[in-house]
């Protein structure tokens, strides 16, 4: 068996591997473009991009559009016009014009969880950008599917399925979480079977990119085998060279222990993983200070009830600031016991998936 051929609407990929978006600032446009320079797709997280921008905290919104603009055209350049993505989630507020932004750049992807993003096609519809949904279950695909079909006779150009053990923010319960049976390989089964009917109606392959725990070459040619076109790898590129992380969220990474590595409760009412730090021990003790919205940056988040400033914690975490935040990570970021080049990661990735499928 062969790696897949990953097509996606009007790109193509080199290789089957979607760099995963991480915000805040994680994966910039030095990350996106260098996984796309080295054959992946490269994906620039879109939220609160503009972190950096001068007028930040006074002008929020001009900032974040300015910068989500200047991030695709520089990871465009870095990549040599390689497949560029953006990851906007249906659940930051402004989603539809940090959309129409992205594609007006000339982003080649918009992809979008954290809620349903049955509208995207109407913000990407007649223009050279793909629209490609993230699900964590088989129900979601088919409401996504159903949805898209109906409204818009069309289906998604791709799926992406981010499993249990997928870092940042999750798509499952606590009780899912915990539950062994809730696992990639099964949920991956479920959403194949869910878009089997939308697939045959169209005549067409939608291909479904699984993510979450992919840390090794052997493991992303298991998924392949199991009917994924695709894979997303998130934590891996965080220990690169080129990711936009600061020196010290890498080596939080570096230095994590099994241990070290926990669920949280965000403050958007959705679990989520990531690397223990002193601010997130202070949260689960109840004793971390007061603090101000910075930026009214998610739609479920209400400053009233929140127990920190999420935009704030991240973008802390981003400079290295483990006092004021926290770095989300995937289940395995303990695995990681070095800095690697993205062509480095990639190269490894590669050849084990292709040297598991050639033995199966």
């Amino acid at each position: 068996m062969n790696l897949p051929v990953l097509t996606i609407g009007k790109v193509t990929a080199k290789v089957p591997i979607v760099q995963g978006g991480m915000g805040v600032g994680i994966s910039l446009s030095s990350l996106a473009g260098h996984v796309a320079l080295n054959g992946g797709i490269g994906v620039i997280s879109g939220v609160e991009i503009g972190f950096k921008e001068p007028d930040y905290l006074k002008n929020k919104l001009a900032a974040n559009h300015r910068a989500l603009k200047r991030h695709i055209e520089e990871a465009k350049r870095i990549s040599k016009n390689g497949v560029i993505g953006v990851n906007i989630m249906v659940a930051v507020n402004n989603f539809e014009e940090y959309v129409k932004t992205a594609v007006a750049a000339g982003a080649d992807i918009i992809f979008s969880g954290a809620g349903l993003p049955l509208n995207l096609p109407l913000l990407t519809q007649g223009t050279d950008t793909s629209a490609v949904p993230i699900v964590s279950s088989g129900r979601t695909a088919r409401v996504i599917c159903k949805t898209w079909d109906k409204r818009f006779g069309l289906l998604p150009d791709a799926i992406v399925l981010e499993g249990p053990l997928a870092g940042g923010h999750l798509g499952f319960s606590l009780s899912d979480l915990e539950n062994p049976e809730v696992t990639l390989e099964n949920i991956l089964g479920d959403v194949l079977e869910a878009i089997r009917p939308f697939e045959e109606r169209y005549g067409r392959k939608i291909p479904v990119i699984a993510g979450g725990g992919i840390s090794s070459g052997e493991a992303m040619g298991r998924i392949i085998a199991l009917g994924a076109t695709g894979v997303q790898v998130g934590t891996r590129f965080v220990a690169t060279r080129e990711c936009d992380a600061s020196e010290a969220f890498k080596q939080s990474y570096l230095d994590a222990k099994p241990e070290d590595i926990a669920l949280i409760e965000s403050p958007v009412g959705m679990p989520g993983r990531a690397v223990m730090s002193p601010f997130l021990e202070q949260v689960f003790a109840r004793t971390n200070p007061p603090f101000k919205c910075l930026a009214n940056c998610l739609k479920p988040c209400d400053p009233k009830s929140a127990p920190y400033c999420i935009a704030d914690a991240l973008i802390s975490a981003q400079e290295g600031n483990f006092s004021r935040g926290y770095a989300f990570a995937g289940a395995k970021a303990y695995e990681i016991t070095r800095i690697q080049s993205v062509k480095e990661v990639m190269d490894e990735l590669i050849n084990g998936a292709k040297a598991f499928l050639e033995n199966i």
